[in-house]
């Protein structure tokens, strides 16, 4: 029977890396897979959660099954988070949070609970997304539509295009949101923009699911979180899929959490109610360390200072890659304004280069980036930024 499947695509960005290991090349750059890296090449363990690690193996005395739901201070420290301490959701008791595998994981859980319990049939993804976005969602039984989003000709977010489409999105469809660093862009919408995005979806009142991988790595834990909080202010229902794999590093621990906002305590208890029997039926209950590592940093008043502190050396080290990138590749005299690459937020950026110049600087230079131009800035160093802007200059 197996002769008969045929063999599936490499994933755009996972089968990149792939690529990137079997090159022998010594000075290759690998700018596709987005996770952060130091100086050193290194992505790292953060201080904060090593001392977390420490306690846990002291004190644990356990390896038992969590909840369905996962551990139930995770979930406490999630809503902190993303809404603020002093949010009306929280002391409503209108928020409840699954912990999940990654944020994957929880984008997945938050489309089955559409598509099953909701009757949704419809999402609307930005043009452009995230590459597995779309893979996600049908997956679970949605088929994707796309809502303008980014002004390639200007490198800028194309808003006006953006409200005329939500505007059009029928109250039975859902739209997905990125809370902060756009990805692949970079670029995201200004508070006063959020605070309008809010009101078309409160006016026309489709369901509204924000993905939220990247809390931290834009401005700040609180200005990050600007945009979901006009939404929880407007919106009476929403879904959150939020991550630790970049704030906390733990991208190999799968820590991930989908987040349900209900009108009231009474819905928000019934409807996770299905969340929990979801989540069953798919992965049963979700790994423990990841979460506890979170959970432990979050409760003690000392590692939750010292870990905003990491998360803003590591935000802080991109926008300097980004601002070094701007000014070698104008250095270089590249025929192009790149200037934007430093406006923009996060990780990723897309850079406008062509699949050809991608394909090129690929099989010619051994830098790595995905066929949209999309690349990770936190892939580059201060050791191979000047051969990553040679390269782009040389194939504009």
């Amino acid at each position: 029977m197996f002769e008969r499947v045929s063999a599936a695509p490499a994933d755009p960005i996972l089968g990149l890396n792939e690529a990137f290991a079997a090159d022998n090349r010594p000075n290759k750059v690998n700018l596709g897979v987005g996770v952060f890296m130091n100086d050193d090449g290194v992505t790292p363990i953060l201080d904060t959660v090593k001392q977390a690690e420490t306690r846990l193996v002291k004190e644990e005395i356990t390896k038992s099954y969590l909840a369905i739901s996962g551990d139930r201070e995770y979930g406490r420290q999630v809503q902190a988070l993303l809404f603020g301490n002093d949010s009306a959701v929280v002391a409503a008791n209108r928020a409840r949070t699954a912990q999940t595998p990654g944020g994957t994981g929880a984008l997945r859980l938050a489309a089955d609970f559409m598509h099953t319990q909701l009757g949704v049939n419809t999402i609307h993804v930005s043009d452009p997304t995230w590459a597995n976005h779309g893979n996600i969602f049908t997956s679970a039984g949605l088929t994707v539509a796309n809502y303008r989003y980014y002004d390639a000709k200007n490198y800028r977010l194309d808003f006006d295009g953006m409200l005329a489409d939500l505007a059009k999105v029928p109250a039975g469809d859902a739209v997905m949101l990125h809370g902060c660093c756009h990805n692949p862009t970079g670029v995201d919408p200004s508070p006063e923009q959020w605070q309008q995005l809010a009101d078309v979806a409160a006016e026309r009142g489709f369901v509204v699911l924000f993905d939220f991988a990247y809390q931290g790595f834009a401005k700040g834990m609180d200005e990050d979180a600007a945009g979901l909080r006009a939404f929880a202010e407007k919106v009476p229902e929403l879904l959150v899929a939020s991550s630790f794999s970049k704030n906390f590093g733990l991208y190999n621990e799968r820590v991930g959490a989908m987040t349900l906002v209900a009108t009231n305590a009474d819905t928000a208890e019934a409807a996770f109610s299905q969340v929990k029997t979801l989540a069953r039926g798919n992965y049963s209950n979700p790994p423990a360390h990841g979460a506890k590592v979170v959970a432990t940093i979050l409760t003690d008043d000392t590692l939750h200072a010292a870990w905003i502190e990491e998360v803003a050396a590591m935000r802080n080290h991109i926008q300097q890659l980004r601002d070094l990138m701007v000014n070698k590749l104008a250095e270089r005299g590249a025929a192009r304004d790149f200037s934007f690459i430093g406006r923009q937020n996060g990780m990723f950026s897309f850079t406008g280069l062509t699949p050809e110049q991608v394909k090129t600087l690929k099989e010619d230079y051994g830098l790595y980036m995905v066929g949209s131009g999309r690349i990770n800035v936190a892939g580059m160093s201060r050791s191979n930024i000047d051969a990553v802007c040679d390269a782009i200059v040389a194939v504009l």
